[in-house]
């Protein structure tokens, strides 16, 4: 099947994925009395829905092949570092939060605000993968937009790995307990993970946005986006750190999201 029929199967196996990946996930953290594992599971749901899109699709191989390699990297490693993150600890805050907000079993409720939200935002946020695995081939001024698009996929896998990494070796250090990371490229953003993660998505975007119709689909990284500045990252997260000592300092010195030169520190530290 061609066009959009092919495109039907494609997202109705993508969907079945997903329905599957957060059902095992809500089970195993139902059992294990944390619903955190939810975060293990986002980057593999997105390589789940690559590789169905590079072994379902017949449009143009090479960019399937592309983004499929592009969202496996991203993925596999986001979902570990997620699982090294987690391992060993309590349930995450946001969790807390989130459950205690709503009356019900906890359980029904981590189902559907979620395991069930983080299942349907999956699929909408790939549908870039989607439509472009059944599109024909990217030619002409494309592909510059092609180009375009991998060269931000780079930057900003470079900006969330390494902002993981030196996060990770910062809390690792019981010197560092208490104290706010604010250097590397920490000191140029309080949120250069979320900020990395916002630009390869806009760069997967761009590649299928070098075919006709990927550029219809332009509302998935803008949902992206909305996520991780708003609805379940930097802006949540500043929340529960401002009470943190020296957190005020870092915000007066440090951008939010878009990256830039830090600001002289506060002599008087106010």
């Amino acid at each position: 099947m061609t066009g959009w029929a092919g495109f039907g199967v494609l997202t109705g196996a993508s969907l079945v994925w997903l329905a599957v990946l957060q059902t095992v996930a809500f089970a195993i953290g139902h059992r294990i009395g944390r619903y955190n594992v939810v975060d293990v599971g986002w980057g593999l749901g997105f390589v789940g829905v690559a590789l169905l899109a590079l072994s379902i699709g017949d449009g143009d191989p090479l960019r399937r092949w592309l983004l499929a390699g592009l969202v496996t990297l991203w993925g596999v490693r986001l979902s570990w570092h997620m699982y090294i993150k987690c391992r060993g600890h309590g349930e995450d805050p946001r969790y807390t939060a989130l459950l205690a907000k709503y009356d019900g079993p906890p359980a029904r409720i981590a189902a559907r605000r979620v395991f069930g939200t983080q299942g349907a935002a999956q699929w909408f946020v790939s549908l870039p993968v989607q439509v472009s695995a059944v599109c024909g081939p990217t030619s002409g001024p494309a592909v510059v937009v092609l180009g375009a698009g991998v060269a931000l996929w780079i930057m900003g896998f470079g900006f969330e790995a390494t902002g993981d990494a030196q996060l990770r070796r910062f809390k690792a250090d019981p010197a560092n307990a208490g104290t706010i990371m604010d250097s590397g490229v920490w000191a140029w953003s309080r949120h250069p993970n979320y900020f990395g993660d916002a630009c390869l998505w806009w760069g997967i975007w761009l590649v299928a946005a070098s075919a006709w119709p990927g550029v219809v689909t332009v509302a998935s990284p803008m949902a992206m986006t909305y996520f991780l500045v708003v609805a379940t990252g930097a802006r949540l997260l500043e929340r529960s750190m401002s009470d943190r000592p020296g957190y005020a300092e870092y915000r007066r010195r440090t951008s939010f999201f878009l990256p830039r030169p830090p600001r002289r520190r506060d002599p008087s530290g106010g």
